[in-house]
């Protein structure tokens, strides 16, 4: 399989804290890639390493085969990343902030409307879009930022918590886009902390803790038996 994403002995230093310690991961063409562990473990860090948010100390990322820190530019028009509390410009009207997403990917007119109408219908968010962001509920805002992420059709979605203040439904039309993206051969790295979703919805799950990774792997693989939950408990218990 293509490897989109290729984390290759990832290190980053806090101080005297290696939030990410030796970290090394293949997220392939076609995968959905669930990354699970504890608040501090080091997946947002790892995560905003992957989108050249964050410089790291050691080791080194490709991105389509191209190196986050030599192609930074590059590798970002390929990649979408909807952090965990997205960052909107409150002052925009819904439409002005896509449109302006759409720019800064260079979207013709055409695909950006047929873009934003597809969305924003999936979301039921059409008739919000002319509505200023900062009368927007939590929900609103993050359905904006997850339309903004998929606006330019990325190759590589980079996601850190997506589903936190979705509702159930939105949830459920985010999980079947993501999978719909996958078998078109995009790839998808996420964390989580609702490990049914994971369980369910990943090819593929990484367990960090403490910075370094404890498992990985094909998802019936990482579970066997039992179920992801029993598995993420028992390898957090370990050396405690």
């Amino acid at each position: 399989m293509n490897s989109l994403l290729s984390i290759r002995n990832l290190t980053k230093i806090y101080g005297m804290k290696k939030a990410v310690d030796d970290l090394s991961l293949e997220i392939n063409s076609g995968e959905i890639y669930g990354f699970i562990g504890h608040n501090g473990a080091g997946k947002t860090t790892t995560i905003k390493s992957c989108c050249g948010l964050l410089e790291f100390d050691s080791g080194e990322i490709y991105v389509d085969g191209m190196s986050i820190r030599k192609n930074p530019m590059e590798c970002k028009r390929i990649i979408s990343y909807l952090p965990d509390n997205p960052d909107l410009y409150d002052f925009m009207t819904g439409i002005k902030y896509l449109n302006f997403i759409a720019d800064v990917y260079l979207i013709n007119r055409a695909d950006r409307e047929e873009r934003i109408k597809h969305y924003a219908d999936m979301f039921e968010i059409t008739e919000n879009l002319a509505q200023h962001i900062n009368g927007y509920s939590h929900g609103m805002k993050q359905k904006i930022a997850i339309i903004s992420a998929l606006i330019h059709k990325p190759k590589i979605l980079l996601m850190d918590e997506p589903f936190v203040g979705l509702d159930p439904k939105a949830s459920y039309l985010l999980k079947q886009e993501m999978r719909r993206l996958c078998s078109e051969g995009a790839s998808i790295f996420f964390s989580t902390h609702v490990l049914e979703v994971a369980e369910k919805l990943c090819d593929k799950i990484a367990i960090i803790k403490g910075g370094r990774l404890i498992i990985s792997g094909n998802t019936d693989e990482v579970i066997g038996n039992t179920t992801l939950e029993d598995v993420f408990l028992e390898l957090e218990g370990k050396g405690e």
